[in-house]
């Protein structure tokens, strides 16, 4: 199997390439090339912002392509147009962020999604990039063409940070502000589940949107922070803290306690979604332990510190902040 990355080098793309070169498949990736793609993959230069950005690409011809791209969507635009007839089948990993705002409970593939143009350039917010990348493929192969929507990604190689930060703080011990209820429900995926399904979907030549993400309560908060406890072999101790108590002292959810949604309508959009397609698809999701267990194996194998993206905000609640909260 000849697999075409656009990306690569990165946490989804990485992933995607190490999970074909397992299974033997011929993988090259177009790149900028800042930063080493895994061994035993052809790079491709290339900065598909750029005027003939794909020339790299000019020949060759592959049985799948998987794109990660997030920005303007006249890049997946242009490389769809450039790479038909030459590829047996695109797949885009897009993101349950498309669906327009509020989603509720349970809402699957055909709820309403944002209005984007995979025309537009420059400057898009994320929803709109993700659905504009959309509607390109749709114009360009119809609805043969595989949509991942991805919702909430974990695992080894993470770059925005989520799952590092609570893995670091509870390595720290002693009292941890635990956002409460321990039991509400999570829905995320780990990186190489998305990129094992993906793979096995490009073969089946699967095409149209897919929410790609676990069920909702495959984990649990308390089970995610109980697995960071014990895989850190930390004395930390857990404070388990209401709701209210944390917004009412304008702790952000998401960005300064990561992963984290009060119950409520942003909650129901990100950790509420139907994954049923996928998981008749073949979706499979290893526990929650596994996950924590080998980031942190991964975190501690590149010095604690995980590569961040440049475009996301730093993550994670100041150690004051928490003990004020915690104290009061």
């Amino acid at each position: 199997m000849r697999l075409l990355l656009l990306g690569g080098t990165e946490f989804v793309g990485r992933v995607v390439a190490e999970e074909a070169l397992a299974r033997g498949w011929e993988v090259t990736a177009l790149n900028r090339g800042t930063r080493p793609a895994p061994e035993g993959v052809r790079v491709l230069k290339g900065d598909r912002t750029a005027e003939k950005g794909l020339a790299a690409l000019g020949a060759g011809e592959w049985d799948a392509v998987v794109d990660t791209w997030s920005w303007a969507p006249a890049a997946v635009r242009d490389s769809a147009r450039f790479l038909n007839g030459r590829v047996g089948h695109y797949a885009y990993v897009s993101s349950r962020s498309v669906y327009d705002h509020p989603l509720p409970a349970g809402a699957g593939e055909g709820a309403p999604v944002v209005a984007s143009s995979a025309d537009l350039t420059g400057e898009v917010p994320y929803a709109e990039a993700k659905r504009g990348a959309e509607l390109a493929l749709e114009a360009e192969y119809g609805g043969q063409a595989l949509l991942v929507r991805a919702g909430l990604i974990l695992g080894p190689h993470e770059n925005i940070g989520r799952l590092p930060w609570w893995l670091n703080r509870i390595a720290e011990g002693g009292p941890v502000l635990a956002p409460g209820p321990r039991e509400l429900a999570l829905q995320y995926i780990d990186a190489r589940d998305l990129a094992a399904w993906t793979l096995d979907a490009v073969v089946a030549r699967l095409g149209g949107p897919y929410n790609l993400v676990g069920p909702s309560g495959h984990a649990t908060m308390g089970e995610l922070l109980e697995a960071c406890v014990r895989v850190t072999g930390s004395d930390a101790e857990l404070r388990w803290t209401d709701p209210e108590r944390i917004l009412a002292a304008g702790i952000e959810p998401w960005t300064e306690l990561p992963i984290w949604l009060a119950p409520g309508e942003l909650y129901d959009f990100l950790h509420a979604g139907l994954v049923d397609r996928a998981l008749g698809a073949g979706l499979r999701c290893r526990p929650v332990a596994e996950t924590v267990e080998d980031t942190w194996a991964w975190l501690r194998s590149v010095g604690g510190s995980a590569p961040r993206r440049a475009d996301r905000a730093t993550v994670g609640l100041d150690r004051e902040r928490e003990a004020a909260l915690l104290n009061s």
